[in-house]
Order: structure tokens, then C-alpha cells, then sequence
């Protein structure tokens, strides 16, 4: 493989998914083509897979009601995918990603009433901010049922901004745009000290999706996150 060829581990292997279907062949058959999945990383050699397990738009209904309806089959659906990817020590994962599975109470419900060991969080200190949650305090809840962090930096504007392309919004309606790591409004000193002096010593993975030069911009962020991963370790 490429990547062990030039000393480079994969460190998560991560698929969308979609456990809401309309009826239960369709349900049976998503299940069946993530464990596929499941099979691919383990040839790879991967021991970390996200897979997602649900996606609605901020305009259907993503409230507390209609999550508390649906947990059962998320519930059932990753029950049986870690259970099958527990033969090959793989842990699986959701990420708070998506808006309908994106704060941090609804990720860890969903992690404790899994209840499986090996079936934990991608956890993107980034997209709290798409359910309008703080990315400190939504970390700090659910560092604990963390396979991964995933680092990434928006700019967040209010409602009122004016702003044109290039932006997006989160379910409240604040403006949200991809910024380079260290660039933006998240808090990531602070979120780098928290997950360095709770012990963490997992893979930590970087995602830029702002409008610079992917490769000046990934470049760019991986040196900023070096640097607040050494800071972190010069305070604890």
C-alpha cells in the first residue's frame, strides 16, 4: 500500500451512511454495504472507521422529538456493525456531523445506548459550530467516547452579516465559512490544552476546507496544530 510505502498511517477510514430508510429492505441493505466497508478497512490494515449514520438538512425536522424517534435504528443499525467489525479489532465511530447528528448531547446518547466498546466518536472540534453548540464545551462532553479528534477551524459570522459567496449556514442560521487551522473562531488553544491534559494520546487528523489553496492551507494548518499541540504539552 502507498501509504505504509512512504511511512504513513491511515489513521481513520471514513464513509457516509444514511440509517433512516423507508422500509426495511432498504434499512437491511445499508447495513449490509457499510459491514462491506467494514471488510475493505480491515484489508487496508485500519483499526478506526466512521461511518455516518444519518444526514437531514437544517429545513427538515432535526428536533429533539424527531432524534428521540429515530434513535432505535441508529441504535440497532451500529449495534450490528460493531459487532461484525469486532472480528477484525476495528473501532467503529459516528461524527458529530451532518446537523441531525451533530451536537454533542446527541452523539454521546447515541455512544451509551450503542453500548459497545468498540463504537465511539469521530469527534470534529470544528462542526459543533453547525448545531450553533460551543466547540470547548462540546469537546470537553465528549472527549471521553473519543476513537479520533479531528481538527478544523470555521469563521463564524452572525445571522445579520451580509457576506455573499462562499458561506453556509447552521441549523440556527449563523454564517459559517471554512477557515485554514488557527485562522478562525474556534477555540483550538484551548481545545488543544483540554485534550492533551486529559491523557489523549490517539491519532489527531486534520480537515481544511476553506477557500485558499487546499495545499497551502492544509500546510499551513498542520504547522498550527503542531505548534498548539507542543504549547499544550509545555503547560500540563
Amino acid at each position: 500500500m502507498k501509504a505504509a510505502s512512504v511511512g504513513i498511517d491511515v489513521s481513520n477510514y471514513a464513509i457516509g451512511a444514511n440509517f433512516l430508510k423507508d422500509n426495511s429492505q432498504e434499512f437491511r441493505a445499508e447495513i449490509e454495504l457499510v459491514k462491506q466497508h467494514v471488510d475493505i478497512a480491515a484489508e487496508l490494515g485500519v483499526l478506526l472507521m466512521r461511518h455516518d449514520v444519518a444526514g437531514k438538512p437544517p429545513t427538515a425536522d432535526i428536533s429533539l422529538h424527531s432524534y428521540e424517534a429515530d434513535l432505535p435504528r441508529l441504535v440497532e443499525a451500529c449495534q450490528e456493525i460493531a459487532e461484525y467489525a469486532q472480528q477484525y479489532n476495528i473501532t467503529t465511530s459516528v461524527e458529530n456531523h451532518g446537523f441531525y447528528i451533530q451536537s454533542s448531547e446527541r452523539v454521546y446518547r447515541l455512544v451509551k445506548e450503542v453500548n459497545r466498546s468498540n463504537f465511539r466518536t469521530t469527534l470534529d472540534v470544528g462542526n459543533f459550530l453547525c448545531a450553533d453548540e460551543d466547540p470547548l464545551l462540546a469537546v470537553q462532553r465528549n472527549l471521553e467516547i473519543a476513537s479520533i479528534v479531528h481538527l478544523k477551524d470555521f469563521y463564524r459570522r452572525p445571522p445579520t452579516a451580509e457576506l455573499g459567496e462562499g458561506w453556509f449556514k447552521s441549523a440556527g442560521g449563523y454564517h459559517l465559512r471554512g477557515s485554514i487551522l488557527g485562522h478562525g473562531d474556534v477555540n483550538l488553544t484551548e481545545i488543544m490544552s483540554v485534550v492533551r491534559s486529559a491523557g489523549y494520546d490517539g491519532y489527531l487528523s486534520l480537515e481544511f476546507e476553506g477557500l485558499e489553496d487546499c495545499r497551502q492551507g492544509t500546510r499551513m494548518g498542520l504547522e498550527q496544530a503542531r505548534r498548539l499541540w507542543a504549547k499544550a504539552g509545555s503547560e500540563s
